[in-house]
């Protein structure tokens, strides 16, 4: 059985790693989505056996591959997906980028929701298209974070909108969106013309008695108005092989995609992501995203229990999915004296000085459309969690205390 608490902090040290090889030697890195943990066993044996064959040759994506996807989306989630509506792509961001161009022409306008995943505003702005933001809004009665309605409504009313980029589940809010808060979204969207393009990278990461919901499940007419993006790689940690998969039930819309890969030559996948994404989708990669679920959402409950006893005015919502908590600190710096002007720009502040002062790194807020609040990545060991919430408690002991 894997046990995820005997990981050794800083395995990812000297792999041109991101997360690790960025910072230095004594900071814990609690910031980009990635894992501190190796992937699941049944990826390494898999990944290993393919290697000792010792050909890395052009790549077809096998049927082996879309039956993987099929067998797995719909036993685990109750999403019955097709063969011929999956595109295999290298990775979620160039999904994202397919997705818009097919979907927009410069000028047009995407709605989404902020704070957001900071690729997405690049995705389209690159495009030559406009962000509409809609800002979500804060529950504190459930500790959550929910989608304006009314303003998405008026937004999706626009003539200019065009699509609605949503993340099911949402990073960086950590919400798992309810059915009937999808449903309500859909037909908002089906009434005025918008399209939706749904990034749900992170449907494989939710907290125990949490239930993903597909948006294209929901209804024939949600499918066929929509286009998904699914990937292992957040799920399993395997980012660097870099496989994800556009599924859609429109025939035109991906007929629409297919164009814009060829134009931009998106066309070939790592076929390492293909190994490693069918010895995922099995019933050994199941049982290490249990484990994994559980170890984070006893990381999270440390991290709610500390700052409700010590920094109350910090707002943490209840993590739902994802291993990314969002914690918003615009409250907590109106009363401390020594932290005039860090109005607007919380989250820099606090992510800086935890950095330089306790060897700590979180994301600063602002690169989400959040700036009042920071991103933690809670995908650690739990000595690694301990450890990295005594140096952020001791740090904004100083700061906000």
């Amino acid at each position: 059985m894997y046990n995820f608490d005997f990981v050794s902090e800083g395995l990812g040290r000297g792999t041109n790693d991101v997360k690790w090889d960025t910072c230095d030697p004594d900071v814990i890195p609690m910031w980009v989505a990635e894992m501190d943990f190796p992937a699941a066993p049944c990826i390494l044996k898999a990944l290993r056996e393919r290697v000792d064959k010792g050909i890395f040759g052009y790549t077809e994506v096998p049927a082996s591959y879309y039956e993987s996807v099929i067998r797995w989306f719909g036993s685990r989630h109750g999403w019955t997906i097709s063969r011929e509506q999956i595109i295999p792509v290298q990775g979620i961001v160039p999904a994202t980028s397919i997705a818009v161009k097919a979907l927009t022409n410069p000028g047009d306008k995407v709605v989404l929701n902020v704070p957001a995943y900071n690729c997405f505003f690049h995705n389209i702005t690159n495009q030559g298209c406009e962000t509409s933001e809609s800002r979500l809004l804060w529950n504190p009665a459930l500790k959550r974070y929910e989608m304006d309605f009314d303003d998405i409504e008026r937004r999706c009313a626009d003539p200019a909108a065009k699509a609605f980029l949503l993340c099911n589940p949402h990073n960086p809010s950590g919400r798992l969106w309810t059915r009937e808060e999808l449903v309500r979204l859909g037909d908002i969207c089906l009434k005025h013309g918008v399209m939706i393009i749904s990034d749900e990278i992170h449907c494989e990461i939710v907290a125990p008695g949490k239930k993903y919901v597909p948006f294209a499940s929901i209804s024939e007419e949600f499918a066929r108005n929509s286009i998904s993006f699914v990937s292992p790689t957040k799920g399993f940690n395997i980012a660097g092989v870099q496989i994800a998969n556009i599924i859609s039930a429109n025939e035109d819309l991906r007929r629409r995609m297919d164009r814009v890969i060829n134009i931009w030559e998106h066309c070939d996948v790592n076929q390492f992501g293909i190994v490693a994404l069918q010895a995922a989708y099995t019933d050994e990669g199941a049982a290490w995203l249990e484990r994994m679920n559980a170890l984070v959402h006893s990381n999270f409950v440390m991290l709610r229990d500390l700052f409700a006893e010590r920094f109350p005015a910090v707002r943490i919502p209840e993590l739902e999915a994802t291993y990314l908590l969002w914690a918003d600190f615009a409250d907590a710096f109106r009363p401390a004296k020594h932290c005039e002007g860090a109005a607007g720009q919380e989250g820099k502040t606090v992510a800086e000085y935890l950095l330089k002062n306790n060897r700590v790194r979180i994301n600063d807020g602002a690169i989400y459309g959040g700036p009042s609040g920071c991103r933690i990545n809670l995908a650690c060991p739990e000595a690694t969690m301990k450890e990295g919430l005594r140096r952020i408690a001791e740090g904004l002991d100083l700061l906000i205390g």
